[in-house]
């Protein structure tokens, strides 16, 4: 390239650059024996000439390895910046998530200190949005700094989201052991024929406002996708896997206890079932949903590593989720995420606020009522089967992410906390699989009514889904899969619900 830029600069017998370049290489392998050869091979003596040429050709030269120096500092440079640019990215991602993770960390212990019942999440998530909204209505260019400086948290928490609902999958086993096999049929019943009553309410529920409202729709502010995983990312994990997996096997207390030394190989197993899981076909991924790759994964290692340690899967298990705060296990620094999970509807809803404030009555309606819906028929079916009072309470946020609905259920006395998480994830599953196909079946054709229906019956795994293929209804769920954990959470913490679901539960 820069024998191109020089020649017609300094070369007398310049017509083209592809003549240039063999002129040059002619001259300068011809110089010292003073000749120059021709296009048809003659022997021309010119001195002069030479001379001449000579010096145009140191020229070229001087030229030449300036440009090459400078092309040299160029991607010095260039590779300079963009290592840059990757430390700042990431020193912007830490930044910015550990204040979130921090905010949630003290609330928390706030709440527990001050013996509040009320989700301490669900507080900053209010406080969060409501910060957003005075900056802007006072200073616009505010709060666009603040949604900005804490997208790559959002983002983050966006792509990782279906793994923090893993660790209840993975301790299923022992969850479900003392639940007699009678009561977990009655289970399957319930969630099942719920999640569809569920859709079917807020679904014709939409319908019936949106006719008579008649608000015409717009588009939704554009949702940031987070990146696709890389190889890189695979084969990382993957060496942590090894490594930490031997090391656990020779010294299975390195780390002090057992849940230490075994959460490295855990937590690598978990997040590698969800990269090739979210890498599958998406024929595979309507039977095969990635959270059940990443349950599977994680099992599997630590059935693998129970076997070769002789001892056993449960105690494996059991120190995936410990939920001891001073010997955590992989599965709590997963369920740590969850009240981060809270706080990042507040971004999510500030930027779809022109889309509430268009829209409040077809969302609000369809959100309050199959919210309500939802957890008394829970209550009044789960009685009428016969199913245990505690089984039916643990159950009863069954259409409500799992981040509120640990918190509902913390709320009533005597409940499993680990059956209210699977049963959550699993009412997930059954909508991410089945969920456009029932919408077809019940001619539910409106973006609206079909991101509402969707949400408000199987939360954020049956938003994903959808989203994945319509995304049109993408803002539709988001906003409808946060308000229907909050208005859940804000219902259950009357006590007078409270009293009525128990009084329903029997």
């Amino acid at each position: 390239m820069a024998t191109l830029l020089a020649t017609p600069l300094f070369s007398p017998l310049a017509f083209s650059p592809a003549r240039n370049n063999l002129s040059c290489s002619k001259i300068r392998f011809n110089s010292k024996h003073g000749r120059i050869l021709n296009s048809n091979g003659a022997q021309k003596l010119n001195l002069s000439k030479q001379r001449f040429l000579q010096m145009g050709s140191s020229k070229e030269m001087t030229f030449e390895r300036k440009l090459s120096v400078q092309a040299m500092d160029g991607a010095g440079t260039g590779n300079t910046s963009t290592i840059s640019r990757n430390v700042f990215a990431i020193s912007h991602l830490l930044v910015s998530l550990g204040i979130i993770l921090a905010a949630d960390y003290f609330l928390k212990q706030a709440f527990v200190a001050a013996s509040i019942k009320f989700p301490s999440a669900l507080f900053g998530m209010f406080c969060i949005f409501s910060v957003l909204m005075i900056f802007d209505s006072v200073v616009p260019a505010a709060a666009n700094g603040l949604m900005n400086f804490f997208e790559p948290a959002f983002l983050f928490i966006q792509r990782w989201l279906p793994l923090f609902y893993v660790p209840s999958l993975v301790v299923l086993p022992l969850s479900v052991r003392d639940i007699p096999a009678a009561s977990g049929v009655k289970i399957c019943y319930i969630v099942d024929g719920g999640w569809l009553a569920s859709l079917c309410v807020a679904g014709f529920t939409a319908i019936a406002v949106r006719k008579m409202v008649k608000t015409e729709m717009t588009e939704a502010e554009p949702m940031a996708k987070p990146s696709p995983f890389s190889t890189l990312e695979l084969c990382s994990w993957s060496g942590i896997f090894v490594v930490s997996f031997v090391g656990a096997l020779f010294y299975p207390n390195s780390l002090g206890t057992s849940a230490r030394t075994c959460l490295p190989f855990l937590l690598s197993s978990t997040v590698l079932g969800y990269i090739v899981g979210s890498g599958l076909p998406s024929s595979i991924k309507k039977v095969f949903h990635p959270i059940i790759c990443c349950a599977l994964s994680a099992v599997l290692a630590a059935l693998a590593f129970g076997y070769a340690s002789g001892s056993g899967l449960d105690p494996v298990l059991g120190n995936y989720l410990t939920k001891v705060a001073s010997d955590p296990g992989a599965g709590d620094i997963l369920m740590g995420f969850l009240g981060s999970v809270i706080l990042s509807f507040a971004f999510s809803m500030f930027k779809q606020r022109k889309l509430v404030k268009r829209h409040a009555a077809e969302i609000f309606t369809s959100v309050i009522v199959s919210t309500v819906f939802s957890l008394y028929s829970t209550a009044l079916v789960g009685r009428l089967v016969g199913l245990e009072p505690s089984l039916t309470v643990s159950i009863l946020p069954r259409c409500i992410t799992v981040a509120l609905a640990l918190s509902i259920v913390s709320l009533f006395e005597g409940t499993n906390s680990s059956l209210t998480a699977a049963v959550v994830v699993v009412t997930g599953l059954i909508g991410a699989n089945f969920v456009q196909v029932v919408l077809d079946k019940l001619r539910l054709r409106d973006p609206i009514a079909r991101g509402i229906a969707t949400a408000s019956s199987a939360h954020g795994l049956g938003t994903a889904a959808l989203s994945a293929k319509e995304p049109e209804a993408l803002p539709f769920c988001a906003i409808a899969y946060a308000l229907t954990g909050i208005f859940g959470s804000l219902l259950c913490s009357v006590p007078a619900v409270r009293q009525s679901l128990l009084a329903v539960v029997g």
